[in-house]
């Protein structure tokens, strides 16, 4: 764990803001690489156009969704706090929103499918949102709760999780995480092998992530809870986890239709 890497003069080179910026890099270099190998080259120059507007938009909903839903009492009496993502606080959920949004604001404007757009993505976001949790575990934010036991994490002096909790080792959530998302990504790839319906593999993504997160919620330590006792994390993994559920049906549906129509034409 080490908050900060080097100085530039008086500006301060900061694990966390690296380790994300990796976590995009990677993400859309295996995104752009699997539309190469699997015959959509076509949508290798609009990934390299849409890398921008789903950075920006990724971030501002990534941290919309840390301030509003997450921790709004802290950032209500804090509200200088709101603009600095540099001492980290941002929901992987609401990066996921706002980037979705802007690519399909993208893709309608280009007459392509979203559906097919989301599939390919769908290994990088997990692979992104991978190291974007080693980020967190460097920064010692978005950390678990207490062990009671002589196992856990202890981190060091400066960061939030030690502010927090003092000298007791905390459930590694975040480290779990970290390797549940590496092993969707797996996952995703042997899925690869044979063709499913236009945006399965994206909701399966979903499906797979959300039920993680909601499980390691349980152990978080950084997050007000409501009814029931879950954070907001959980609040937003059940519905989103409901919604794949639902989409299964409706999208193989609509495929089945699709087909019905290419041979009619």
């Amino acid at each position: 764990m080490h908050q900060i890497w080097f100085m530039i003069g008086s500006f301060p080179v900061r694990a966390y803001s690296t380790f994300f910026l990796l976590a995009f890099l990677l993400g859309l270099g295996v995104t752009v690489y699997f539309a190469k190998v699997e015959g959509k080259g076509h949508y290798v120059d609009h990934l390299l156009n849409l890398a921008p507007m789903l950075f920006i938009s990724g971030l501002i909903g990534s941290r919309f969704w840390q301030v509003f839903f997450f921790d709004w009492p802290f950032y209500a009496k804090h509200p200088d706090q709101i603009i600095a993502i540099w001492n980290g606080g941002l929901s992987i959920q609401g990066g996921i929103v706002g980037a979705v949004i802007a690519g399909f604001i993208y893709i309608r404007r280009k007459n392509l499918s979203f559906l097919e757009l989301l599939d390919l993505c769908a290994p990088g976001i997990i692979l992104g949102q991978s190291i974007g949790r080693d980020a967190n575990l460097m920064n010692g934010d978005a950390f678990g709760s207490p062990t009671g036991s002589n196992f856990g994490l202890l981190y060091p002096q400066g960061t939030l999780a030690r502010a927090t909790y003092g000298n007791h080792p905390l459930w590694p959530a975040e480290v779990w995480e970290g390797q549940g998302d590496i092993i969707i990504f797996a996952i995703l790839l042997l899925l690869k092998q044979r063709k499913w319906p236009p945006g399965w593999l994206f909701v399966i993504e979903n499906l797979l992530y959300n039920l993680e997160r909601f499980l390691l919620e349980i152990l978080r330590g950084d997050s007000p809870r409501f009814l029931f006792h879950w954070d907001a994390a959980q609040w937003t993994s059940a519905p989103v986890v409901i919604a794949c559920l639902i989409a299964f049906p409706l999208l193989a549906r609509y495929a089945k239709r699709n087909r019905k129509k290419e041979q009619v034409a």
